[in-house]
């Protein structure tokens, strides 16, 4: 008989709250004097919900998030950060309707035995697709719950069989101006383009990091990064890299965009650390969607158990 060990993080699914009950969350009323900690921004976001049908997915529902409580679907959908739409983070919702998330490929190359694609057909019939509840929280302070549907980034790197040389994993998010009206705009947009992240081959391999394809029991809403993203939870949002079309794994450190725009201000690691600022926002307490206190961040996102012995030899204040 095989006996299943569950982490820490493991929460029954009897405790999980299904996509009908969050949307019932609407009602501000509910929220109290909650509502009033992003007032006009709140308001945007529920005129903002994005109308293109989502497709259900079929998926097992595991207990990861321990004592999290889910952010409703209309928070998670309408506070985004996707610059190649706008830099305001209700515009995604309203503009995303130009991103077509099919038919849509995934290059994977690199130091590899051999490059192929996958479609991402293949990947959602070809991957166990799992719900998982983490915590999600941005550099800019705030934070949210969410249950995201994917499967764990290690199978993709088991079938691209990467060689000896392959030390980091690089993500690319799609380019294509007709498509990304920020990225039409050449040099005058809001960031360079394509978007590019990574992560040391450890990182990538661990089981917390995943590739999501859906959240809320349905595919990827096209402003959460449809239709393929990444989910780095012990990390700062802006490593979760959305709409991928490239994973290539290399020898060299990737220089990931916010690095490259801000080498003082953005890290190549990204790890979320109360004990290191960023320049303009504190990251000691953090704000979660529809709370109107904040909470004390905890380190690495509250994952310190799963992954601190990969940076136990590591200066995190230098390597930030």
């Amino acid at each position: 008989m095989d006996i299943i060990k569950k982490p820490s993080w493991h929460i029954s699914e009897n405790e999980v709250t299904d996509e009908a009950l969050f949307n019932k969350r609407r009602d501000f009323l509910k929220l109290g004097a909650a509502s009033i900690v992003l007032t006009t921004t709140v308001m945007e976001q529920l005129s903002a919900v994005e109308t293109t049908k989502r497709d259900p997915l079929k998926f097992k529902k595991t207990s990861f998030g321990k004592d999290l409580n889910i952010n409703d679907f209309n928070q998670a959908s309408t506070y985004n950060n996707f610059y190649e739409f706008s830099l305001k983070k209700s515009e995604p919702a309203k503009l995303a309707h130009t991103l077509n998330p099919s038919p849509w490929d995934i290059e994977i190359g690199g130091e590899v035995e051999k490059p192929f694609t996958l479609s991402m057909e293949e990947i959602i019939k070809s991957y166990p697709l799992q719900e998982r509840i983490y915590r999600f929280r941005c550099v800019e302070g705030w934070a949210m719950v969410v249950p995201w549907i994917g499967f764990s980034l290690s199978h993709i790197i088991k079938l691209a069989k990467p060689n000896s040389k392959a030390k980091f994993v690089k993500f690319t998010t799609l380019f294509d101006p007709k498509q990304f009206p920020d990225q039409a705009k050449g040099m005058f947009g809001n960031i360079p383009y394509p978007y590019v992240e990574g992560l040391r081959m450890d990182e990538a391999m661990n089981d917390l990091t995943i590739l999501s394809v859906g959240m809320y029991g349905k595919t990827l809403p096209k402003q959460n990064g449809a239709p393929l993203r990444l989910i780095v939870p012990w990390k700062y949002g802006f490593k979760s890299i959305k709409s991928i079309v490239k994973i290539e794994f290399v020898q060299e450190q990737p220089i990931n965009t916010w690095n490259a725009i801000s080498s003082k201000e953005y890290g190549f690691y990204a790890n979320v650390n109360p004990q290191v600022d960023h320049p303009r926002w504190s990251q000691a307490r953090e704000r979660k969607l529809g709370s109107f206190f904040k909470q004390k961040t905890l380190m690495f996102n509250g994952y310190e158990k799963e992954v601190a012995n990969m940076y136990k030899d590591m200066d995190l204040r230098k390597f930030i």
